[in-house]
């Protein structure tokens, strides 16, 4: 029998303008390209509102007009035929790179929108680098390979963007028609007129070869750092655009600060408030705990942006979780909300989750439907929704995570372009981490951007090294003396806290009912000192003694930052003169934390960690004794501390005790400081702080090789931070359904992780899961996380 003959292959459906995808989700009607082009130029639009032509930008007056060329141009390379087969389900990876294609494209519409050839090539630039960096930093490069390794000499143009072969034979990957009608559309929208296409004239493959071939010579060599840093900031503009476009994510108007902030509060303003409200540029602010520096800052930030164009944002940094948890939850409770909102949209991220985030959200994503797509779409909303916040509360460590630029991180830079930083207890870091942020200030004010440094104890050496990094004035505002009362009786103790007559004391001061706040230098000790203290307290009230430190599951510290605010918050003035209840921490409890406690004791530290523990004590000088007990113990060690930054803070606590003075005025704060700081320990302090000042501009700020892969950069970065979050491995399953399943949710995941410092990870046995991105350590952590991590292997206690 004749077997019937074989049926000609069905050749595919043509596509038309509105049929191209530039996503393969929503699943149901994945988005069309022409509605994400026009969607991630429009957004463009809302960034040039909020930061319109500050700083360095200024000086480009085409800058936010080519990055809107270059939005729309973006992605016109997902015209490809392969390119929209990947994203449909079950289909066939591409292989190559989209933008690259899109440069086709530039080179099409450059002659009818009269860009100039350096016009031309920063947009080329842009659609060329908004996933990839253009050359690796080195032969064996970094992260993803750039576009460099990918496409040179050996590359095979007419198979890689010419043609498509199928069982219908050899087409071409753009067919003609589809092409006239993106190219009508993109030209209307730029109000330009292609002219029409000549016999000679080069295939798209060739236009996108030789595009790429000039942008690549381009940024071979090293640039001028002005023309770097400009460059960086249109690929930032470009990127944030884009992915916010991509999670319908629109910028936010409303500012919960209002310009007459200072006129609203409940109470008469003090001098310094008032001072800081009228400063009009840089402010360096320096008041006691307890005396409204949290309002005098935002009536600073306040007056900044009723004197800023565009739409400042406002970024409050603190060194600590606890104080950043603290301070967000009182934003939300004193500023105000937008229209419609019962609270105010305050941004809060932090810790290596940000770093995670972020990466995720700006992920390519041009693959097709996968079960990490809706992953990945979560991770963009919720790291798009921090871009769009116009007050947010963070380290300075996701400040600096700009340094690396790159597709990745150049829109953290780009968003500190005119906004509003204040830096909270800008005392609190070491020498390099200080120094890296007086770096930071020198850039964020190039880009247009002004700064305020908060703090109860800043040294002469701290305002000096400020003051000189920064071009423009500085103010410097002081709390008038006798703002605080004096609220503490210094005691100067020889013995250790740990010794028995000073735990003794600490269990008299209990069972006369005093508050009790007990602050060590390690958690080791802390955890040792709570076990033998707490076992006198109140069975029948969980609060009545409470541990804080790093080393808790980030979801048990807020749990416990909660109760610790509830239990101990500021005394009211009618308040009996004793509240009872324990709490024993390290210095996790120093900055931005609203206690109050009847009594106190801590180990010695240095002189700025002291004054900051003795602002927990009778916090306002409410409390009806008057000044009240306040001790500082020597320490047999200096562990996390600098040795000599102890020793210093010894000798001059030390000083006035041997001269009969027993009080702790701000006076004393300002006298001791200056003490501590005239050593040759204060001396190598500041030297240490320029060096880290002037060596970070020149190794990370300085954007001489701005499209090149900065992978090592990040990799250097979160090394000198000191700092990792680790997950316990019994947790690693809880953790892998909650981050990685199909219903992910990072920041609920991030609650499992606990903080450590690179130099402990070996304690604990550390590996690094590569499914997970995060260190699987070995630990002793109780259902009840009453102790926190403990190391795997019991140690001698000093109790």
């Amino acid at each position: 029998m004749t077997p019937p003959p074989a049926r000609p292959p069905v050749p595919p459906r043509r596509r038309a303008l509105t049929d191209l995808r530039a996503k393969s989700l929503p699943r149901e009607d994945p988005e069309r390209l022409t509605t994400h082009l026009r969607t991630v130029h429009d957004t463009v639009a809302q960034l040039e509102a909020r930061i319109g032509a500050a700083g360095i930008i200024a000086t480009e007056p085409l800058f936010w007009s080519l990055v809107r060329a270059a939005a729309l141009l973006h992605d016109a390379g997902k015209i490809a035929e392969p390119f929209q087969r990947q994203l449909e389900p079950g289909g066939k990876r591409w292989g190559e790179r989209h933008e690259v294609l899109s440069l086709a494209y530039v080179d099409l519409l450059a002659p009818a929108a009269g860009w100039s050839g350096e016009e031309r090539l920063l947009i080329a630039t842009l659609v060329a680098g908004h996933h990839r960096p253009l050359h690796s930093a080195s032969s064996l490069g970094g992260g993803k390979p750039a576009l460099s390794r990918l496409y040179n000499e050996r590359t095979r143009w007419d198979e890689a963007f010419g043609h498509v072969h199928g069982a219908d034979g050899r087409r071409p990957q753009v067919p003609r028609g589809l092409h006239q009608e993106l190219l009508a559309w993109l030209a209307g929208f730029l109000g330009a007129e292609p002219a029409p296409p000549g016999p000679d004239d080069p295939v798209l493959a060739e236009r996108a070869r030789l595009l790429l071939r000039d942008v690549l010579t381009a940024w071979t060599l090293p640039v001028k750092a002005h023309r770097g840093l400009l460059a960086v900031l249109a690929q930032g503009a470009l990127t944030l655009a884009d992915h916010a476009g991509s999670a319908h994510v629109d910028l936010q108007t409303h500012l919960p600060l209002p310009t007459d902030y200072l006129a609203r509060l409940r109470y008469t303003p003090h001098r310094h408030q008032v001072e800081a409200g009228a400063t009009v540029g840089h402010l360096v602010l320096v008041a006691p705990t307890g005396s409204g520096k949290t309002e005098a800052g935002l009536a600073w930030a306040a007056r900044q942006s009723a004197t800023m164009s565009g739409l400042p944002r406002v970024v409050w940094t603190l060194p600590y979780r606890a104080s950043l948890n603290a301070t967000r939850s009182r934003f939300q409770d004193d500023l105000h909300p937008a229209a419609g909102e019962s609270r105010p949209d305050i941004g809060l991220l932090h810790g290596a989750l940000a770093r995670t985030l972020l990466a995720e959200a700006l992920e390519d994503d041009c693959c097709g439907p996968t079960k990490a797509d809706a992953r990945k779409a979560r991770a963009r909303a919720n790291a798009m929704r921090l871009f769009a916040q116009r007050l947010r509360v963070a380290t300075p460590h996701q400040l600096l995570a700009a340094a690396i630029a790159g597709p990745t991180h150049s829109s953290v830079l780009l968003e500190q372009a005119n906004s509003l930083f204040v830096l909270d207890e800008l005392h609190a870091y070491d020498p390099e981490i200080f120094g890296r942020l007086c770096a930071a200030m020198r850039l964020w004010e190039q880009l247009g951007s002004r700064i305020a440094v908060l703090s109860a104890t800043l040294a002469p050496p701290l305002l000096a090294i400020v003051d000189e990094s920064l071009h423009q004035p500085v103010t410097c505002h002081r709390a008038a003396p006798g703002t605080a009362p004096v609220r503490h009786r210094l005691v100067v103790d020889e013995l250790p806290l740990t010794d028995a007559e000073s735990v003794a004391r600490l269990e008299g001061w209990l069972d006369e009912g005093h508050s009790v706040l007990v602050v060590v230098n390690t958690v080791a000790t802390a955890q040792e000192l709570f076990t033998a203290l707490a076992r006198q307290s109140d069975p029948d009230d969980p609060d009545a003694a409470l541990l804080l430190h790093s080393r808790f599951k980030n979801k048990d510290r807020d749990g416990i930052e909660r109760r610790l605010l509830k239990r101990h918050p500021e005394r009211r003035p009618d308040e009996a003169p004793r509240r009872g209840g324990l709490v024993v921490a390290t210095q996790a409890v120093e900055v931005s934390l609203q206690l109050d406690f009847d009594r106190g004791a801590v180990e010695n530290a240095p002189i700025e960690a002291v004054a900051q523990r003795a602002g927990r004590v009778n916090r306002r000088g409410r409390h009806p004794d008057g000044a009240v007990e306040f001790r500082v113990h020597r320490t047999d060690g200096h562990r996390p501390y600098d040795p000599g930054a102890v020793d210093a803070a010894w000798s001059a606590l030390t000083t006035p005790a041997a001269e009969g003075a027993t009080g702790l005025s701000e006076d004393d704060i300002d006298r001791l400081l200056a003490l501590a700081y005239d050593t040759d320990w204060g001396r190598e302090w500041a030297g240490r702080a320029r060096r880290a000042r002037d060596g970070f501009t020149a190794e990370f700020l300085t954007f001489t090789d701005p499209f090149h892969d900065r992978t090592e950069h990040a990799r250097n970065l979160g090394e000198r931070f000191d700092t990792v979050e680790v997950l316990l491995r019994d947790d690693a399953e809880e953790y892998r359904k909650i981050a990685v399943g199909e219903a992910a949710d990072p920041l609920l995941a991030a609650g499992l992780l606990i903080p450590l410092r690179y130099g402990q990870l070996k304690t604990y046995n550390a590996t690094f899961d590569r499914s997970l991105g995060v260190h699987l350590i070995d630990g002793r952590y109780d259902d009840d996380p009453v102790l926190g991590l403990r190391p795997p292997i019991e140690r001698e206690t000093i109790l």
